[in-house]
Parts: structure tokens; sequence; C-alpha cells
């Protein structure tokens, strides 16, 4: 595979979210906001999980990856997005553009395998609850980080290293506040078609496989659940799957619609809109999912504050 782009482009210039005066200062401050809570809520939960020795689990090993994630993938998109609404002119070099691409898809494919390795756990922690922490071994858990990881990096560097090969002659005006895969695809002059093929395939893959996983596990765990007879066994199985499910609906099912039918400049319009959800709302909504009804995450706070007041 060719990674070497005879582009004639050295820069795109990002457009941003809107283009109306009016409306720049306010959704900066409303942004800037959403990206102060995003990297306080993610590094204050993995905080929390490292200081406090009872939440050295499987659970929150998988939750402190996932706050990783949202951590780092914060600094991908929010700095551009923020840039454009101070900024008359919002450019980004192509060497850039090609990085921040990749880092994206890197951090969008391993949450996703991250979320199906949670799914397969809270299987296990519900259906299997006596071999629990044999199955759900430290190196278990950190073989799965790892190929969540792996795969992401795989995928990320298939989308990448296609789009290198590309040659951007034309404009170099992305419809979007970041450099995303089907925006750049439209400025193109050579044909886009083995592109739009891996993009299927990477994303068909990821979709399928985390579906299968995620759907299997839950159709167990449900049929777990109708089997109890104790209402606060079930309870506690809702409980221990809710916040996941949330988490799982809400950036699949915005990532999903921001990609429905992406060839035109109509839905990548709309898709530029959609991926605001997933890129910058669930990663700052992931760390109260999962610390605001959760009775392990208000103790680690009650103790790191006496910690701190001592």
């Amino acid at each position: 595979m060719v990674t070497e782009s005879n582009s004639s482009v050295t820069e795109f210039i990002l457009m941003g979210l809107t283009v109306q005066p009016e409306l720049q200062l306010p959704l900066f401050v409303l942004f800037f906001l959403n990206y102060t809570a995003t990297v306080v809520g993610n590094l204050s939960l993995m905080n929390l999980i490292c200081l406090n020795s009872h939440l050295h689990t499987p659970m929150y090993f998988f939750i402190f990856n996932l706050s990783c994630i949202d951590f780092c993938y914060s600094f991908v998109c929010n700095p551009t997005m923020l840039m454009s609404f101070v900024s008359e002119q919002n450019t980004i070099s192509y060497e850039a553009c090609m990085s921040q691409l990749f880092f994206f898809c890197f951090f969008v494919n391993s949450e996703c395998y991250v979320l199906t390795a949670m799914a397969y756990d809270r299987y296990v922690a519900i259906c299997h609850p006596l071999k629990y922490t044999t199955i759900m071994s430290l190196k278990i858990c950190c073989l799965l980080v790892f190929g969540s990881y792996l795969m992401g990096f795989a995928g990320a560097l298939a989308h990448t290293g296609f789009m290198l090969r590309l040659n951007f002659c034309n404009s170099n005006i992305i419809n979007h506040y970041m450099c995303d895969i089907f925006p750049l695809l439209q400025l193109s002059c050579t044909s886009t078609y083995v592109n739009e093929l891996v993009s299927s395939a990477v994303v068909g893959t990821i979709i399928i496989l985390s579906s299968i996983i995620i759907l299997v596990s839950y159709a167990m765990i449900l049929s777990n659940i109708l089997h109890m007879s104790s209402s606060k066994g079930w309870s506690k199985a809702l409980g221990t799957c809710g916040s996941h499910i949330l988490t799982v609906s809400l950036f699949y099912g915005s990532g999903l619609l921001a990609y429905i039918k992406p060839t035109s400049a109509d839905t990548v319009g709309q898709g530029k809109f959609l991926s605001i959800f997933y890129t910058l709302v669930v990663p700052m909504l992931n760390p109260l999912i999962y610390s605001l009804r959760n009775k392990d995450v208000k103790l680690a706070v009650k103790r790191t504050m006496k910690r701190i007041a001592s």
C-alpha cells in the first residue's frame, strides 16, 4: 500500500460548526465548558480508580481505559473546534490533518472494542458470579484491552493509509470542525472507490463484531435475570448493566446516525452536527454515567476528600 501522497494541497481550511458570526462567541463558551468538563471529569474518574483499592476490579479496569480514551480523544477534536470559533480562517496543515484523522479513528475504534469487552465483563459477572475473578483475571483483562487498542490501531492505520494515497488538488475547504473521513473524500480529485470499500469494511467489522458480542452477552444476561427468583437480584443485575447500556446506546446511536448515507454534501453537513454527540457529548457524559448512581465511586470520592482534608 502506497502511503505517500502526491497531493498539491499543503493545508486545509476547517469551516467549523457554523459560519454565522452571532453564534461564534456563545458556541465557543459552550464547547469550552464542554471541553473543561470532559477533561476534568475523565481525569478525576481515572484518579479515583487509581487511588482507591476497592475500585481495583475488572469492571473499573475497563472504565479506567474508557475514561483514558475519552480523555485523550478530547485533545484530538476539541481544540480545532474551539479555534474555528475565534479565528477568521482556521487552517490545518496536510500532515496535521492526517495525524488528526489517524488519532480520531484510533480512539473511536478503540472505544467501540472497549465497550464490547465491558459487555462480556458484565455477562461473566451476572451469569458466572462464582467464577468471575477466575475468568476475568488481570491477564485476561489486559489482553482484552490490548486487543481493543490493537484493533483500533489497525482500523486507524487502514483509514489513514488509504487516505494518504488520494490526490487533493481542487478545493481545500473541509466542511467540518475536524479532519473526518467523508468530508475529506469529497475533496479528492481522484477515485475514492477503494477508500469507501475500506471504510465500509472497517466500520462493518466493528459494527458486526461488536453488535454480536454485545447482543449475545445481554441476551444471556436477560435470560439469567428472568430465572432469578429474588427481586433484589433483578435490581442488582440491572443496576450493573444500566450504565453500560446507556453509554453504548449514546455512542453507537449517534455514531451510526452521523454516517448514514455519507456520500452527499447534505448528509455530510448533517453528519457534522450529529458527530458532536459522540465526539464531544458522550466523552463528557461517560464519567457522570459511571459515577452519579454508583455507590463504589461515591465511597471513593468520600475517602479521597477525607485524605485531602487530613
